[in-house]
């Protein structure tokens, strides 16, 4: 379902009847809910009992946070929207399958949304399958990730994933190569690795990286060889240059 009125431009839908609302019609739609610490009554057992049913985080937070987000009447109220709509993992897992590039990406708390949307413009452009995001510690797929995306965030299937290293699994069980980009240490150069797919390619965090957990479920590690004592690439360029070869890879 559409709705133009009740969201502004930068994802963020205020007031308490809007956002019951929003929960129940389009759950799917609503990444996360902010409600003013202070905020007590029916108005807000409702709401987060929707949350939970939904599997929907929320989170109490200062007025200051809410005015911030929203300089109207919020009502101690704001949901953060994702317009085109999570799907599970499992069918972003199965969409990526039948895609013209079968590979998934997987972005492990990265936090920029400008990162974010940037790696998806480039994923979609090359014909790639799908994004996974984690439930938490990841950037808001608002405004500035959509702009970023070039309207690719639209278009490409997108799942939340509670658990990464489960989402991992189950793709591996799906027939999937899981791949994980590193900086150098035992990583494979990317430019003599074997890159097969279909494939789920693992992105970590700006600075941390790749969780080690995360990095566990990984069946192959890769990493650019660069210029020594210069690895200034960000997450964005570096996931550009591993998407191209996966492209390579498939051309005959």
């Amino acid at each position: 379902m559409h709705h133009d009125n009740d969201n502004n431009s930068e994802g963020f839908l205020p007031g308490v009847k809007p956002v019951t609302e929003r929960l129940k019609t389009d759950p799917e739609q609503v990444d996360s809910v902010l409600i003013r610490k202070e905020k007590r009554g029916q108005d807000v057992t409702i709401i987060t009992d929707l949350c939970r049913k939904q599997k929907i985080r929320f989170t109490f937070v200062q007025e200051a946070v809410l005015d911030k987000l929203f300089k109207g009447n919020h009502q101690g109220v704001i949901a953060k929207i994702f317009e085109a709509g999570f799907l599970d993992e499992e069918t972003v897992l199965r969409m990526g399958l039948e895609s013209p590039l079968p590979l998934v990406l997987v972005l492990d708390q990265i936090q920029d949304p400008g990162n974010a949307g940037t790696l998806a413009r480039t994923l979609y452009g090359i014909g790639g399958g799908g994004l996974i995001v984690p439930k938490h510690n990841a950037s808001f797929l608002g405004a500035a990730a959509a702009k970023a995306s070039a309207g690719a965030l639209g278009k490409l299937p997108v799942a939340k994933a509670t658990n990464i290293s489960r989402t991992l699994e189950l793709a591996k069980d799906m027939g999937y190569f899981v791949y994980g980009a590193y900086m150098g240490g035992d990583a494979e150069n990317l430019y003599t690795a074997k890159l097969h797919t279909p494939a789920v390619l693992v992105l970590g965090n700006e600075d941390k990286g790749i969780r080690p957990n995360v990095g566990k479920r990984m069946d192959v590690s890769l990493a650019i060889p660069m210029r020594e004592g210069f690895d200034s690439l960000n997450v964005a360029q570096a996931g550009a240059m591993i998407l191209s070869q996966f492209l390579a890879a498939r051309r005959p």
